[in-house]
């Protein structure tokens, strides 16, 4: 397996009642999901709330998640707002011994093609294997498979974590750049993006559930159909979440719930409302029995 390969998870940031970073419970959290099964973890996504993050505690949580995990586990988030900087997260984390990065285009900036292309041009220079993220919700920058074709020809990218939430990019993806791996960017289409061909699932609720998500993901590759989509089915409701603009407090929320630390986050995210308290602990108390405990 390559180091993007399995579930991924994409880890939440325990933060301190005075939204310090945690570090020793980030290391214990990174643990226990090795020890449930997982295949390793994502720091520094945007569930890891790097956007809020000092670039001092942006660089200690590569640098934990690699010591607990070794660097072949881990893909740290080196998203930012040019490529001059997210080079530079690229080579902190090829210095810290990451098994390869994950590759946001332009943050906050609605670049074309041409500047795309560049910007993972400049980002490979770093040497690191570079997953390329796919989420034009929030960056308004679409890698569709045409342009995701032409950066893996060039050999910038080695694979893709898919969030766009359309499960036919799948196909033509694999038409059009058919060594490209798809790994699954969004939770709510799991078991789809898994039965496309996916290598891989950068996961969030794993961070909750990751005995359910690992057993779920083995079963649509097996071929077990009947108990993923059993499983499936009962975790939709909270795995919906992961594609909400409250994502990050609800599977912080989620941790609580099933007595794994979540905590609070880092402005500009706020408690979720009660009524959203509410779907989410249904919603992860139906789902909860999977982990089999």
């Amino acid at each position: 397996m390559k180091s993007w390969h399995g579930v991924i998870v994409a880890t939440a940031l325990p933060l301190r009642d005075d939204l310090t970073v945690d570090y020793e419970r980030y290391a214990e959290h990174v643990r226990w999901l090795l020890d449930e099964g997982c295949d390793g973890v994502c720091p520094n996504g945007s569930l890891g709330e790097y956007q809020s993050l000092t670039p001092e505690e942006r660089a200690q949580v590569v640098r934990t998640a690699v010591e607990v995990a070794g660097g072949d586990r881990v893909i740290p988030g080196v998203a930012a707002y040019g490529a001059t900087e997210a080079r530079r997260w690229a080579e902190q984390a090829a210095e810290a011994g990451a098994g390869g990065v994950l590759l946001l285009p332009p943050n906050a900036y609605r670049a074309d093609d041409h500047i795309t292309e560049a910007h993972f041009a400049e980002v490979a220079r770093a040497g690191l294997p570079i997953i390329g993220y796919n989420n034009p919700h929030d960056t308004r920058v679409d890698l569709t498979p045409p342009l995701l074709a032409r950066l893996y020809e060039a050999g910038h990218i080695v694979a893709v974590k898919e969030f766009s939430g359309d499960v036919r990019r799948a196909y033509q993806i694999a038409e059009m750049a058919p060594g490209l791996d798809l790994l699954i960017g969004a939770d709510d289409v799991a078991l789809e993006l898994a039965l496309a061909g996916a290598k891989g699932w950068i996961a969030g609720f794993a961070n909750a559930l990751p005995r359910a998500s690992v057993a779920l993901y083995r079963a649509a590759l097996d071929g077990d159909l009947d108990k993923a989509r059993a499983m499936y089915r009962t975790m939709h409701p909270l795995l919906r979440w992961d594609s909400r603009t409250e994502f990050v407090q609800a599977i912080k929320f989620s941790m609580d719930l099933v007595g794994r630390y979540g905590g609070p986050c880092r402005a500009p995210r706020l408690r979720l409302a009660p009524e959203q308290e509410k779907a989410v602990r249904a919603a992860t108390e139906a789902a909860a029995p999977l982990e089999g405990r």
